[in-house]
């Protein structure tokens, strides 16, 4: 019997594996949505893109969706530099959700992956 790309049973059960995993990190993911930490992280995370949209499409001028845009990309810390505040006020707000976009990101990121890996562990005996 000729296989695949000549791997035969070893790609079979590495799909299986991959899978496997896909499931488990879903499974996980569902968890973390139920807990009352992760949904705390979540939630202040987005009341926060939410006063910088409103802040940047009062202040800087710009479209709901660039605002909205904007924000989003900072707070995740990807920073693409197709915007930048020009006023003042747009600049100093800026630095300030920055900063404290970064911590806020990061206990979210910390809430979920903490979340994920206690689904997966074993029950106590």
């Amino acid at each position: 019997m000729t296989h695949a790309a000549g791997f035969g049973p070893f790609a079979r059960e590495s799909a299986m594996r991959l899978l496997s995993n896909i499931h488990r990190l879903f499974a996980g993911l569902r968890h973390a949505g139920r807990q009352p930490e992760v949904q705390g992280a979540a939630s202040l995370a987005l009341a926060l893109i939410a006063v910088a949209t409103v802040f940047y499409w009062l202040v800087e001028g710009w479209s709901l969706l660039d605002a909205a845009y904007f924000s989003v990309v900072t707070i995740a810390t990807v920073g693409y530099g197709d915007f930048a505040p020009v006023t003042a006020l747009g600049k100093i707000f800026t630095m300030g959700f920055i900063f404290s976009g970064i911590g806020i990101f990061v206990a979210a990121v910390s809430a979920v992956a903490q979340a994920v890996l206690r689904a997966q562990e074993p029950p106590p005996p």
